[in-house]
């Protein structure tokens, strides 16, 4: 049954994926140079010595054999080494058995483990290369190592399609368009010029970040989540997506157990579970949170990177294009400062080193799971590639080298398309992202000071100076979730990250956990997310209208709203109800009353309806900034150190895009993350797939008497 279902899904090219013609040849060649390598770590390598001619060929055998098929077996039961040690101690298990077999070879001396381990990672990084090297086609390469992870499941005959959702994080609309049409994603280009599948634009919240997007997305609600982080008065606690214990909150507020991946589906590299019942890389199912907070099934955020880190070679492979985007980092880092390149920002301290968790490594171990999902006949998937939002922030939107991460994402997007051809259900491929990007210099570069410490001297206080540093890493909660849930070694390397990147208003202690929330002024606190900034006024319960803070704070509002970098604010009248300011004008949302130029005349045709419904949100700020978008030169500058960014509204981040199969039902216009959630599951119930129950629903059909 597997093997027929393999072949009936195979496209007409699906005969290359596997094919067999030059596989002795290959094996043959990597086996001699396995042996010269060897022979050279004879010379080299203290501790190391053969005596007769034969050893090397026999040793590099029984090394190969040991990588490929003994090994693989050894540590399902031993994953906790890998696990804790980023899949370094992979090699201390079989550096182990290496030493041990090779004493047992007449002739051949090793003397410590030491001296084992060094040949175990010499002959894998010589056998990695060679691979490499020798493959003329590396998607060969690639699905050979797929098709070693076993056969598919066999499924029932009248088993629906499933869908892959795959997610490029922060690509807008715009950009996807020109690089289908420049070549830079060849593969989606390919896709919509055979006329498979169609490219469309869909509007984001005001809250162009994917806090808001993904738990939209995923879970159908999206409502009182204001930015990637934002203050909540009655708390007195700042909330930030990417922290465990606030996304594992932020979902629990919005799960109602029938998620768009419930019964059965996958989460991988998300921010939230999407009440997934499979797991890797996500947020809000770190297994470090106490029992009862996590939302989900058997939630092991774990499972993909044991199975990816636990071969060797995945290690080296791994790590060595980690490094070789370590160095693309630091020439494109100099190459900008050389030409002088505006805008942009600093890209020294941790970044070079941070940026190939998102890039490559967490890239790598999401496709390895989304893999095991295709062969398992997993109903639904979502997964995030988080590499070319995370690069975009730091060298801008269209720069060579976040375009050259995108052609990286494309191809694996390719491959995994190809790769469905393995399993044993048909697969939908969709893919999309969760917002796009806007250019422009950051508001303290510009300005001269962080919007943070603006509106603390307008109110009155005497705010320490806020550092204008450009941060680590812009959004990796990838791999801060790997970091999350491993061992000692891990949580010491999680805790160098947040140290490096800890400044006064972040509102965390060098922990990550919650803290003191800052003042920028005497109550006065204020948070940034993006091209938002909020401002709550903490000695006042609920939300403070217009009215009070004139009078509270009498050149506030008038000198924020004449600032060049300043947009529009929303406040709250007690007389007009929610008001849009603006530079020329005022937009009064209860009734549509414009006094002056519109101020949201330049921010999309839905921006009235999208600001009226974050003002009904219960923890909205008192007054909520967004950064001021220029339609001629497509910039605006946001409030964090970025140089493309996005999170509120102008330009390009509010435009996202979705490429779907044309024989899916077409979108038509799609505004806000939940109408794309509608739509997805609409789709999941035209192609056949049940519509979830709710926990309490399950439990009632248990409970319910069966039929005699």
């Amino acid at each position: 049954m597997a093997v027929l279902a393999r072949r009936q899904h195979r496209a007409p090219d699906a005969g290359r994926l596997l094919r067999g013609g030059r596989v002795t040849l290959r094996a043959i060649l990597i086996w001699i140079i396995l042996t010269a390598a060897i022979r050279l770590l004879d010379v080299w390598l203290p501790g190391f010595e053969m005596t007769q001619w034969w050893q090397p060929t026999v040793c590099a055998l029984v090394v190969s054999l040991m990588s490929v098929v003994v090994w693989p077996l050894v540590l399902r039961f031993a994953l906790p080494i890998a696990f804790f040690t980023l899949g370094l101690g992979s090699f201390l298990i079989i550096g182990a058995g290496t030493l041990a077999i090779f004493r047992a070879i007449p002739g051949v001396e090793i003397s410590n483990l030491r001296s084992a381990v060094a040949v175990t990672i010499g002959m894998a990084a010589v056998g990695v290369i060679t691979s490499s090297l020798l493959a003329l086609d590396e998607d060969e390469i690639f699905f050979r190592r797929v098709a070693r992870k076993g056969t598919p499941s066999a499924l029932p005959p009248d088993t629906p399609p499933g869908v892959i959702f795959l997610q490029v994080d922060g690509l807008g609309y715009d950009t996807v368009r020109r690089a289908v049409r420049d070549g830079d994603m060849p593969t989606l280009a390919s896709w919509i010029n055979s006329g498979s599948h169609a490219l469309e634009m869909w509007h984001t919240d005001w809250s162009s970040q994917t806090g808001a997007s993904v738990c939209g997305i995923l879970h159908g609600d999206n409502h009182d989540i204001l930015g990637f982080r934002w203050y909540e008065k009655d708390r007195d606690h700042v909330m930030a997506c990417a922290h465990p214990r606030d996304a594992a909150e932020i979902e629990r507020r919005h799960s109602d157990g029938k998620g768009l991946l419930s019964g059965g589906g996958a989460s991988h590299g998300n921010l939230f579970t999407g009440d997934a019942d499979h797991v890797s890389l996500t947020m809000s199912a770190v297994p470090v949170l106490p029992k009862g907070v996590r939302r989900g099934h058997n939630a092991r955020t774990a499972d993909g990177y044991f199975a990816y880190f636990a071969r060797p070679a995945n290690v080296i492979r791994t790590f060595g294009t980690a490094l070789v985007d370590m160095v693309r980092e630091l020439w494109a880092s100099t190459s900008q400062r050389r030409a002088d390149v505006r805008p942009r920002i600093k890209r020294g301290g941790i970044y070079p080193l941070a940026r190939p968790g998102t890039t490559v490594i967490t890239r790598d171990v999401v496709v390895s799971a989304i893999i095991e999902d295709i062969l398992a006949g997993r109903p639904v998937v979502y997964a995030d590639f988080l590499g070319y939002d995370e690069v975009a922030h730091h060298s801008g939107i269209e720069r060579f080298d976040a375009l050259a991460v995108l052609r990286g994402i494309d191809q694996q997007i390719g491959r995994l398309r190809r790769a469905t051809r393995l399993g044993p259900r048909p697969y939908h491929l969709v893919v999309l992202s969760d917002h796009g990007q806007t250019q422009g210099w950051a508001f303290a570069n510009r300005f001269g000071e962080p919007i943070e410490s603006y509106i603390g001297r307008l109110c009155g206080g005497s705010p320490s100076p806020v550092a204008v540093k450009s941060p680590g890493t812009a959004e990796g909660w990838q791999m801060g979730a790997v970091l999350a849930e491993g061992g000692l070694i891990a949580r010491r390397l999680r805790g160098r990250v947040e140290r490096a990147e800890v400044h006064e208003d972040r509102h965390r202690t060098p922990s990550g956990r919650p803290g003191e929330v800052a003042r920028v002024a005497p109550g006065v606190v204020v948070v940034v997310s993006g091209h938002i900034a909020m401002v709550s006024f903490t000695d006042h319960e609920g939300r403070v209208p217009l009215e009070t803070i004139e009078r509270e704070y009498p050149e506030l509002l008038p000198t924020l709203v004449d600032h060049p970098g300043v947009g529009f604010m929303l406040v709250r009248s007690t007389e007009f109800g929610p008001v849009v300011l603006g530079r020329d004008g005022l937009h009064r949302l209860a009734t549509g009353v414009i006094i002056g130029e519109d101020p949201l005349k330049d921010y999309g045709p839905h921006a009235a309806d999208l600001i009226r419904r974050v003002d009904t949100y219960p923890h909205c700020a008192d007054i909520m900034i967004n950064s001021r978008y220029d339609p001629g030169t497509d910039n605006a500058s946001p409030f964090e150190m970025h140089v493309g960014s996005h999170g509120g509204m102008g330009g390009p981040q509010a435009r996202g895009f979705l490429v779907y199969p044309k024989s899916l039902r077409p979108p038509g216009e799609i505004v806000g993350a939940e109408s794309l959630h509608a739509l997805f599951r609409d789709w999941l119930t035209e192609l056949g797939h049940p519509t979830p129950a709710t926990p309490k629903e399950e439990e009632d059909i248990t409970l319910a008497p069966q039929p005699t």
